[in-house]
């Protein structure tokens, strides 16, 4: 990998990014045990649905933990639209409910008024962030902290993929009921350090990025678990690189949108194996038809790719964990995008670290 120095524009974006694979192995290390608690305790209340509360990066980890909820534990699950209880005073009876504020910084006024209405309301509350002496950690009976440390730039990267592999183990953990991972998922896991260096080293998504340099829009999309991963990735465009990113799934993408796509306009694609990349040999199709300047992310095993679409490869995994790794070569590659317009990701214009919505 390239040397940054402190001056260099995207140095913090950069040693974030390179960070991932040792956030990785403090989860699976110092974090499993109190994980497996909080999850062991959850699982004992039994929740009979559970509702999020995020914003920005953060809402797309939460998206994730949502498709996990639905799919792994059967349970109902949806986010939740802070607004409808710090604007219009609503007070929805959140008995039996579970309600999670996924946070960086868990400094948000408004995640935190949520999380606190919901427990005057009845539910059982738990905060996911990288501060555990937060206002959203306190105010929750139950915190994991995300052990992500310090992020430098203002672009969320480490932080991200720590709050996707935390959630995982959650929901993993409430699925046995013990708070313990299955051995397979456990294994599984375990490679997760050493697949992250790899793509942290692929040198492929700073090669492409000088095939965008000069794009105005851009679309991203993916179904199922790799859904959130095309909602991150539009986000990390729009704020280093300035672009009109737009994110659909692969099915909303067929209603309609799709007749933006043309030679002019990207889209990238994340195609994984598993149900969710085969839902996707239709989308790809469909594209194809349109000539669309396409770049496939993923092992993409579940489906058949148009002949002319670019590839950024990532290994073959069990498709929900596919979403840990999906997500690096796309940090990148907006990493180094905005580097090559000439901005500096660390620093994007009109942000800063912790936004304060009410």
């Amino acid at each position: 990998m390239v040397e940054h120095t402190a001056q260099e524009a995207g140095a913090g974006m950069a040693a974030d990014i390179a960070e991932q694979a040792a956030g990785y192995e403090r989860l699976l290390s110092e974090g499993l045990a109190p994980i497996a608690a909080v999850a062991r305790q959850v699982a004992e209340l039994s929740p009979r649905f559970v509702l999020f509360t995020a914003r920005g990066t953060s809402d797309h980890a939460a998206l994730f933990a949502a498709y996990l909820t639905e799919i792994r534990l059967g349970i109902p699950a949806g986010l939740a639209s802070p607004s409808s209880i710090t604007v219009y005073g609503a007070r929805p009876d959140l008995r039996d409910a579970l309600v999670v504020g996924v946070s960086q910084s868990g400094g948000s006024p408004d995640l935190t008024e949520v999380v606190r209405v919901a427990r005057d309301a009845g539910a059982h509350t738990l905060a996911v962030t990288n501060n555990g002496s937060s206002p959203l950690a306190d105010v929750a009976q139950l915190h994991i902290d995300v052990l992500a440390g310090k992020e430098r730039a203002v672009a969320a990267t480490k932080t991200y993929t720590a709050e996707l592999l935390a959630l995982l183990l959650l929901v993993e953990g409430m699925r046995t009921g013990s708070g313990q991972l299955d051995a397979a998922d456990r294994a599984e896991l375990d490679r997760l350090p050493e697949l992250t260096r790899t793509l942290i080293d692929d040198p492929t998504p700073t090669q492409l990025a000088a095939r965008y340099r000069f794009a105005d829009r851009l679309v991203t999309t993916g179904r199922g678990y790799a859904y959130p991963t095309a909602r991150e990735t539009a986000l990390k465009l729009m704020e280093t690189s300035y672009l009109s990113a737009l994110a659909f799934s692969g099915a909303d993408l067929l209603h309609g949108p799709l007749a933006m796509a043309d030679p002019d306009v990207p889209v990238l694609a994340m195609v994984g194996d598993g149900p969710g990349g085969k839902s996707m040999s239709e989308v790809l199709g469909r594209l194809a038809e349109r000539r669309a300047d396409v770049l496939v992310v993923g092992s993409g095993g579940g489906a058949e790719l148009p002949a002319h679409a670019v590839r950024i490869g990532t290994p073959a995994i069990d498709e929900r964990f596919s979403p840990l790794l999906d997500i690096v070569p796309m940090q990148r590659l907006a990493l180094a995008l905005a580097l090559a317009r000439g901005e500096d990701p660390d620093a994007p214009r009109g942000l800063k670290k912790v936004t304060e919505t009410l």
